[in-house]
């Protein structure tokens, strides 16, 4: 008998199109039963699609549906509140990245879901992406051996041809966003780095502004310095202004060579040691917004539900990420190396 779980999402913007609510349609464990927005119709076309109810107040829907799951689809000051109240009523949260907009909010999260016994976790989809996965694969083999330096970078034209709502979108509505392309995209990459190094960021230094999208006052690019706990020494850079094509890489110069992931279209994952040896691996790519690929998060979610194993992708570990890109702004207002 496999366990049926009834899953809201709440928000139906474009992350929810393109990847939770088709990647829960596809799991054969889950029954989706509401669909929650703020424009009504928006909520309605996916509950007519899936024989779900349509509501535009998260909180009746709560009370009304009582769902095993939620996913908060939400513009970044409401990823906190709702989680909670989500937590609150019983239900397991995968709440997007960034989880919160402060620590203080992320650890509420992660105290409510404690207290509650259910599930928080965080959608830090690039773990789970098949090049880093590869990737995370040979650094853990020690094949190249110590990580001495890095780079990371994360850019593409700007959520405007994204967002459901173009221009017009939440992501450039300080209020709603609270921050830019690093809430978008540095968050992404702080979790990233400290994923695959299997260490903690020590300490940050950043160079962050709004330097091309008029009329917002968000960050549009960023280029932060990173000093690791082990020592590495790396730069991580999110922007909103890569207009001739999407970049989502990664290098490491290590002791023994270098790896190089995302930096070919063909090869997405290339170590190159010191001995001369070449490895090659076409693995499959990552996700662009041009061309979605299953992010393997809703799987990992759903996974965790139905066998009582908490998510390795939990709300701890999205407030470490999350920490690292709080660090950066902080970094920018002070103009301070900051420690962590």
């Amino acid at each position: 008998m496999s366990k049926t779980i009834k899953v809201a999402v709440i928000g139906c913007g474009s992350i929810s199109k393109h990847r939770h609510i088709p990647e829960y349609a596809a799991n054969p464990h889950v029954q989706l039963v509401a669909f929650v927005d703020l424009v009504a119709e928006r909520a309605q076309r996916y509950a007519d699609q899936y024989g779900a109810k349509a509501y535009t107040d998260y909180k009746a829907m709560l009370a009304a549906e009582k769902p095993d799951a939620v996913s908060v689809n939400l513009p970044n000051a409401l990823h906190a509140q709702v989680s909670i109240d989500a937590a609150n009523a019983g239900a397991h949260v995968l709440v997007e990245k960034p989880m919160a907009a402060s620590l203080a909010e992320a650890q509420a999260m992660i105290e409510a879901a404690a207290a509650n016994g259910v599930y928080l976790m965080v959608g830090h989809n690039q773990r789970l992406m098949p090049p880093h996965v590869k990737a995370k694969e040979i650094l853990d083999s020690g094949v190249l051996g110590k990580v001495l330096t890095f780079r990371t970078s994360f850019g593409h034209p700007g959520p405007e041809g994204w967002s459901v709502d173009g221009r017009e979108s939440w992501f450039f509505n300080k209020p709603e966003a609270i921050m830019g392309a690093m809430g978008d995209l540095g968050v992404h990459k702080s979790d990233l780095i400290r994923y695959l190094l299997q260490d903690e960021v020590a300490e940050v230094g950043a160079f962050i502004g709004t330097l091309h999208k008029d009329g917002t006052e968000v960050d549009d690019n960023a280029n932060c310095m990173l000093r690791m706990r082990s020592g590495a020494i790396g730069s991580l850079v999110a922007s909103w202004t890569y207009y001739k094509g999407e970049d989502n890489s990664s290098v490491f110069w290590c002791e023994n060579g270098v790896m190089k992931v995302g930096t070919d279209p063909e090869d997405q994952v290339i170590v190159e040691l010191r001995n001369g040896t070449v490895e090659k691996y076409k693995v499959g790519a990552i996700s662009t917004n041009e061309k979605q690929e299953s992010s393997g998060v809703i799987d990992a979610f759903i996974e965790s539900i139905v066998t009582g194993t908490p998510p390795s992708i939990s709300g701890e570990e999205g407030m470490k990420s999350l920490a690292v890109i709080l660090a950066a702004f902080e970094s920018q207002a002070t103009g301070q190396i900051i420690k962590l």
